[in-house]
């Protein structure tokens, strides 16, 4: 009996050491081969990795005007398992300029992984960005006594001018969101945040370096490792040309001051944008450096929205200058002929609807329709297309009617290389019935004839619209980059899109906008050498109408296709065309006449008062 407990002792005995050198022998495993815990100490210890940051590219307009370009800056870098616990904490809040609060904050947020992802004690961490040359001097000098702490040199944006904020857009700080979609970012880095700054981030960024310094036994650096074999050189950013005319934008931008709106100019052969501008607008230059995040926050609360891009961003009805859209599609589905004429009794009255119009000669064929802007001409040709037997149903006819509509660049993003376009609205057959119960027809959608009703535009697409006709039936996608350092542009920014009109239906609208420059309601044109073709729309609001213009210049080999968009500006013809004239004039000419000159200055000391309805 004494031997069997014996026997069972011995065995539990041996069976617990051999557990015990087996746990041993895992733990020895997982920390020599699984764990990097210690490398990391050990490799703290000995080497620094700093990281070398690219400078970013420059942005240059189309006539090599630089725009945007980088300053040297200075970052205070921590290596939390180096920041000793003697460090004085007190000397080095002074020398910074902050208190032991904003202290232990920092550190507190350096640590938090929630907002910190890529922590590590090991490596170094943003701990207070972009100093000044005086203070990154007073810190420089008393740097031996703060352990853990480091300067990293990098350079931030600088914006020359105080104008197209929304096209070049900002820089800042990562968000832990960003950090999470591209690991390239670490805390502290900085990425576009709007404009090409952001559409062109992975450009413009460059590839960042590394130099790994060797230490001594006290952290103090004692040059480069392997005399710098290891180390990797940061590759620049590549420089961006713009489409933007730097002189062409400013004009656009003190011609729309105190009023609400957009310009976009486009060249309509290569769909480079000329001219981008949204009013109100910012000067660029307040967003940089630490105050961007004041800046910011105080453009956000402004009711006037300066941080809205109208151009890509505000949905309006497009008024009159939608009629040309019209007349091709009646023109191309056999709706009418170059002939056909339509009454007007001071507008559009059948059934008991009347649609009004301000007074001119009737009837009337397309050509005199698009110069006076008939409301009653474009009317009449929406309510024939949709009750046309050849559809089959109001549905059909509705339906083609937004293929025609979708074909010319409405309805959908054209795909800008800005972010944050919007889409606009052009109804189909299903949004009706499902508005009216699938009880409609061509008197009840009327207003969409006339650019009314449903149906939104962004200034963008208006402004391509013109392009489009200006081209006789194409376009290429509206583009703020004309060239990037190295690189081809993209094919989407080359290929033509056709519509569905004929060529000559837009033979015979370029022949309506002319004759509108020359005698009709942008007779204002026919002052300039240059032969302009033009369309006003004044587009109906709950208060004063919006002035809205859509042209371009010359007549044939056009060079300029543009838009301009007023809010509550009245007629087409009291803000829309003057200005559209103008910038004409400043592009094709480079630059303004004395009496242009005169009228330019007169256009900006205007102000239209919007009191409390201000969007």
């Amino acid at each position: 009996m004494k031997d069997n407990e014996l026997d069972t002792r011995k065995y539990v005995i041996g069976g617990v050491a051999v557990v015990i050198v087996i746990i041993y022998i895992l733990r020895l495993f997982f920390l020599q081969l699984m764990s990097d815990d210690y490398k990391k100490n050990a490799d703290s210890n000995a080497f620094l990795k700093k990281v070398d940051f690219p400078s970013r590219g420059n942005i240059r307009d189309r006539n090599g005007q630089l725009l945007v370009f980088n300053q040297p800056a200075y970052d205070i870098m921590v290596v939390i398992n180096e920041a000793k616990d003697h460090l004085d904490t007190l000397e080095l809040c002074q020398t910074l300029g902050i208190t032991r609060e904003e202290f232990d904050l920092r550190m507190s947020n350096i640590k938090d992984r929630s907002k910190n992802p890529g922590y590590s004690r090991f490596t170094e961490q943003m701990f207070m960005n972009q100093l000044s040359d005086k203070d990154f001097s007073v810190f420089q000098e008393k740097m031996y006594r703060f352990p853990g702490f480091y300067i990293q040199r990098r350079s931030i944006r600088q914006y020359q001018f105080p104008y197209a904020a929304h096209v070049l857009g900002d820089v800042a700080e990562v968000s832990p969101s960003d950090i999470e979609e591209d690991d390239y970012y670490q805390p502290g880095d900085y990425i576009g945040k709007q404009g090409v700054e952001r559409s062109y981030e992975k450009q413009l960024r460059g590839v960042k370096g590394v130099q790994i310094l060797l230490r001594d036994a006290h952290g103090r650096i004692k040059g480069s490792y392997q005399n710098g074999a290891l180390d990797r050189k940061p590759i620049p950013g590549k420089d961006l040309t713009l489409g933007i005319d730097f002189r062409l934008q400013a004009l656009g931008e003190r011609l729309m001051e105190g009023k609400i709106g957009s310009i976009v100019a486009i060249e309509p052969k290569t769909g480079e944008v000329l001219c981008m501008v949204s009013s109100p607008s910012y000067d660029p230059r307040i967003m940089v450096g630490r105050k961007r995040s004041k800046s910011h926050r105080e453009l956000s609360r402004d009711t006037w929205k300066p941080l809205l891009n109208r151009s890509i961003m505000g949905r309006y009805p497009p008024g009159s200058t939608f009629k040309t859209s019209q007349g091709l599609t009646f023109l191309s589905e056999g709706i009418i002929t170059p002939e056909t004429t339509y009454p007007c009794y001071h507008g559009f009255v059948y059934k008991g609807l009347r649609v009004g119009c301000h007074g001119h000669a009737s009837p009337l064929p397309l050509v005199p329709a698009l110069s006076t802007s008939c409301n009653g001409f474009f009317c009449w040709g929406l309510y024939y297309m949709i009750g046309n037997r050849k559809y089959g149903s109001v549905q059909n006819a509705m339906n083609t009617w937004r293929d025609y509509m979708v074909s010319m660049g409405f309805g959908y993003q054209l795909g800008i290389d800005l972010p944050g376009e919007k889409r606009g609205l052009i109804p189909n057959a299903q949004f009706y019935d499902k508005a009216y119960k699938g009880s409609w027809n061509g008197l009840t959608i009327i207003s969409i004839s006339i650019g009314q009703g449903e149906v939104n535009l962004t200034p963008l697409q208006i402004a391509n619209l013109g392009a489009t006709i200006a081209n006789r039936g194409y376009y290429i996608t509206p583009h703020v980059v004309k060239k990037v350092q190295g690189e081809p542009l993209d094919t989407a920014f080359t290929t033509r899109h056709y519509t569905k009109a004929t060529r000559e239906s837009y033979d015979y609208v370029v022949k309506g906008m002319r004759a509108s420059a020359l005698g009709g309601t942008c007779h204002e044109l026919a002052r300039y050498d240059f032969e302009a073709c033009g369309k006003t729309g004044t587009a109906q609001n709950r208060g004063q109408d919006h002035s809205v213009f859509m042209g371009f210049a010359p007549m044939d080999n056009p060079k300029i296709a543009i838009a301009v968009y007023v809010e509550n500006g009245g007629w087409g013809a009291t803000y829309g065309v003057p200005i559209g004239g103008l910038l004409m004039e400043q592009y094709l000419h480079g630059q303004l006449s004395e009496a242009s000159q005169l009228k330019a200055k007169t256009i900006q000391e205007k102000r239209i008062n919007y009191g409390s309805d201000v969007r």
